[in-house]
């Protein structure tokens, strides 16, 4: 079952439809800074190696920045 997700996910389309969603909602940059348009060339320099590892279940993604919150009580 694992393999047919991460098989649908890598497919091209999937990948395009998931980048101009990013690109439409005008997504910001992340943790690492880099923006829509440093994304779409990053991952089509490392396409290859990044659909390799999520197929093979090797992938791991960066861990995310905690901020915490103040909340006026507590």
């Amino acid at each position: 079952m694992y393999e047919e997700l991460m098989e649908q996910v890598v497919r091209p389309e999937n990948a395009t439809a998931a980048w101009k969603a990013v690109k439409r909602n005008k997504g910001a940059p992340g943790i690492d800074g880099m923006t829509v348009e440093q994304l779409r060339d990053h991952v089509r320099q490392h396409w290859e190696t990044i659909r390799a590892k999520l197929l093979a279940g090797t992938y791991v993604p960066s861990p995310v920045r905690r901020v915490e919150i103040p909340k006026p009580d507590g």
